[in-house]
């Protein structure tokens, strides 16, 4: 008879493909398979790993706060947490002034929905046609081809409206008086590491001030150095009323973050948002350690020239151009991007695919140089176009 732990192939939920690859351990942009396989890796664990693995002054913020205080109640002040706020705000520069500690990104978009909600008393959202924001009721609700594909959820918590991500034209027809917020990426990433533009971010912000609507930049994928600037907003020179960070903000360690303007800020009142491991000191001290590392390392103009390296040499084999910003890069591919993935993956180089089944999407590392993109580009000429 079958020991149930034997009988039973895995004990994990069948959600996630999987790559084939069992990853042991990881090493800067390497990774280090089971098999006894090194694996430049390209995707950064889904756009989270800017520092790459293993990065000394991360495990070293991890271990001294662990000594220190592992976790606390936000009831309970600690001045880790107001400190890495500072830090945020001060690499930001944007003049959102305010921050909300949480945990992942769909929650800092679920909170920055509801924190719009709340402050207009409207029924309304407009998001990109495209975009990506997490898997939650409201990130989810705004998230393009969620409810036709995986939403779950009986109805939406809210009226949604989607607008063409490539039309400034039409916001002034789909955001109106009853919109009580806007949320866009201002480089989409599932949707294949599409910029979406200044010309229609100053737009959303223009229409958004009509109306007095919210904007919400979601840049949990785009942002954190990841354009070669703090984040989008300063890339394209477009501020938002409130911004979300996440993924690269803790290099692996869960966290994401709010950042809010003033006026919005002003009326925030007790138990308007809340959180158990939001704010944890562990997560404030990895977020300042992974601030600091990407300021005094240089790695925003390493992000600079390096893509412009990518864009310029890796345009050989199937790949026929390039899209989005930074380290949020698409190769577009003459063939179906999966089947330049899988081909890749025999080189044993891992990138990611997207949305749009063309495009190939490339999340590496800030840390990322010329040589380790030269080995990209010898690969993709030897596949066929």
């Amino acid at each position: 008879m079958n020991h149930p732990a034997q009988a039973h192939a895995s004990h994990l939920a069948n959600v996630f493909a999987q790559y084939p690859i069992e990853v042991q351990r990881g090493e800067g942009v390497w990774l280090y398979a089971r098999d006894g396989r090194k694996i430049l890796d390209f995707y950064g664990g889904h756009a989270v790993a800017g520092l790459g693995y293993g990065h000394p002054r991360w495990l070293a913020a991890l271990e001294n706060q662990a000594r220190q205080m592992a976790f606390q109640t936000n009831a309970l002040p600690m001045p880790v947490r107001e400190r890495a706020a500072a830090r945020l705000v001060k690499f930001a520069g944007l003049g959102l002034d305010t921050v909300f500690w949480i945990n992942s990104g769909a929650e800092a978009n679920e909170n920055a929905l509801k924190l719009a909600f709340k402050m207009t008393g409207r029924d309304k959202v407009v998001a990109l046609e495209q975009g990506w924001h997490g898997r939650t009721a409201a990130a989810g609700a705004v998230t393009w081809g969620a409810m036709e594909k995986w939403y779950g959820f009986p109805r939406r918590p809210f009226e949604v409206s989607f607008t063409p991500r490539n039309d400034p034209s039409a916001l002034e027809f789909v955001i109106d008086n009853n919109t009580a917020a806007a949320i866009v990426e201002p480089v989409q990433g599932v949707g294949g590491a599409y910029d979406v533009g200044k010309p229609m971010l100053q737009a959303l912000r223009k229409r958004c001030d009509e109306v007095g609507a919210v904007l919400i930049f979601d840049e949990v994928q785009c942002g954190m150095g990841r354009t070669g600037k703090p984040f989008g907003a300063n890339y394209f020179g477009v501020t938002p009323d409130i911004l979300t960070a996440a993924k690269a903000l803790g290099n692996g360690f869960p966290v994401s973050a709010i950042m809010i303007n003033a006026k919005i800020a002003q009326q925030i009142r007790y138990d308007d948002m809340g959180t158990t491991f939001g704010g944890g000191p562990m997560a404030c001290a990895v977020a300042e350690a992974v601030i600091d590392t990407i300021e005094s390392e240089s790695l925003m103009a390493n992000v600079q020239q390096v893509s412009d390296y990518m864009r310029s040499s890796c345009v050989v084999g199937p790949v026929t151009g390039t899209q989005g910003a930074g380290f949020l890069l698409g190769l577009k591919t003459s063939r179906a991007a999966k089947e330049v993935q899988a081909a890749l993956m025999q080189k044993n180089i891992l990138t990611g695919t997207s949305g749009d089944p063309h495009i190939l999407r490339l999340l590496p590392a800030y840390i990322m140089n010329e040589g380790h993109v030269d080995q990209l580009s010898d690969a993709l000429a030897k596949i066929p176009a």
